[in-house]
């Protein structure tokens, strides 16, 4: 039993002598901090928790914010996808991927160049003519998602309302009136 777990041990320390570390050497990752890539810099990935990224230069890969926004003024070469946020690009700004937004706003600039989709999900777009798109637009408006969660909070407002206005008038029902009477 103890040569069999001796073995099971030494095995398991090979493994993880052998094994080759994660490299993210030219990734950008943040949480709570603002990233910045400089008009001369290159970076593959940049992901951002509860920040914003301005991108000057280029990201050979993936823009990701999470209630953040994302500047472009430089190259993304795949895609920009931001939730709870606002995307801007610059003019003649290019994305290489596809362009998403989930609940804020894009506002693209003159010459601005989509790759493939840019699809904005309860947000609002804004984008002259002179924008390219190499395969779909989508833009669901915001009132899409408000409109029924503004119509439930109404119901559920007036059931409670209903429902202490009975509670009341069952109270008072065991109390003459006027008071003292």
């Amino acid at each position: 039993m103890i040569q069999r777990m001796l073995g099971v041990c030494l095995l398991g320390a090979a493994l993880v002598a052998a094994a080759t570390p994660a490299r993210a050497e030219r990734d950008a990752v943040q949480f709570f901090s603002d990233i910045r890539v400089a008009p001369d810099a290159t970076v593959h990935d940049a992901v951002c928790f509860f920040c914003s990224v301005r991108l000057d230069g280029e990201t050979k890969g993936d823009v990701v914010v999470f209630f953040g926004n994302i500047h472009i003024a430089g190259k993304a070469d795949h895609d920009v996808v931001n939730f709870f946020g606002k995307v801007s690009a610059d003019d003649n700004a290019r994305i290489g991927g596809d362009l998403v937004g989930f609940f804020g706003m894009v506002k693209l600039g003159e010459g601005v160049s989509v790759g493939k989709d840019m699809v904005t999900m309860f947000g609002v777009v804004s984008a002259p003519e002179s924008v390219t798109v190499g395969h779909n637009r989508v833009a669901m408006p915001p009132w899409i998602f408000l409109g029924p969660l503004i119509l439930v909070a109404l119901v559920v407002i007036l059931i409670v309302h209903e429902y202490r206005a009975s509670q009341r008038r069952r109270l008072m029902r065991g109390y003459g009136y006027p008071p003292g009477a």
